[in-house]
């Protein structure tokens, strides 16, 4: 089981619009923040920040945050890399408080991490031509109840995977009782069936998201979230085209 599976635990639908991060108007950028990909705002115009976890600083406290949202679901976890060629751990913050975080990474000689349970579904979707690529380490803060910052890191992980280096299909391992949440919010199918990961004893499923779904579903809702307040998914909360673009840009120099 990949560690995504315990901050996806926090990863659900609001209960209510008054606790936490709902973006209201268009992501916003500030000029000035040269180290920040994107920026955005909840409601009540409160600002958080998109940023590449690319010193000790950052990396310590995102690590904090996965190792308390882990053992608060029971689950073991390895240390957070460092970016290297191929890997990169966001961050979403507010002010200098790390309140979710994700690492991308791109298939490599190495392997995915996701590989270690499902060996055959990999080697069949790299048999296929795929591109592969796995979103892991997903953490999110406690007090996270809406769907921008989600939105905005989930956006950012994908223009890395998706603009950057063409992948064609991202694979997650999540808990059983997560998968319609996959499946709903962000087009994920189902590839593998259930099975126990001993590193944390607990289950997994492995995902699926073609990436020319997520890419289509970008065209169709990205920046729209007013006209998209009757979708179900995540999608109206990513960013506008004119916005991903140079946030794209941004991305490129790390």
């Amino acid at each position: 089981m990949s560690e995504i599976q315990a901050g996806a635990s926090r990863a659900q639908p609001p209960a209510s619009t008054s606790a936490g991060f709902v973006h209201q108007g268009r992501p916003r950028w500030n000029a000035t923040a040269a180290d920040d990909i994107a920026e955005s705002s909840d409601e009540f115009k409160n600002q958080f920040k998109i940023r590449v976890v690319d010193n000790s600083s950052r990396r310590v406290r995102a690590s904090e945050l996965i190792q308390r949202r882990y053992a608060w679901r029971g689950y073991s976890t390895s240390p957070l890399p460092r970016n290297d060629a191929g890997r990169v751990t966001l961050s979403a913050c507010v002010e200098d408080a790390t309140v979710a975080t994700i690492t991308a990474a791109l298939d490599s000689p190495e392997g995915l991490y996701v590989s270690r349970l499902y060996p055959d579904e990999v080697r069949t979707l790299r048999a296929e031509g795929r591109k592969l690529c796995e979103f892991t380490k997903l953490a999110v803060d406690e007090s996270v109840r809406s769907h921008a910052v989600l939105g905005a890191i989930f956006h950012v992980a994908c223009m890395y995977v998706l603009n950057l280096h063409q992948c064609t299909d991202v694979l997650i391992e999540v808990n059983p009782r997560h998968v319609k949440f996959y499946q709903r919010m962000l087009g994920f199918k189902r590839v593998g069936a259930e099975r126990l990961d001993p590193e944390v004893n607990a289950p997994a499923v492995l995902l699926r998201l073609d990436l020319d779904h997520c890419a289509a579903e970008i065209r169709r809702l990205g920046g729209r979230r007013h006209a998209g307040e009757g979708e179900r998914s995540f999608y109206p909360y990513f960013f506008a085209p004119d916005e991903a673009a140079q946030i794209v840009g941004r991305l490129r120099g790390h």
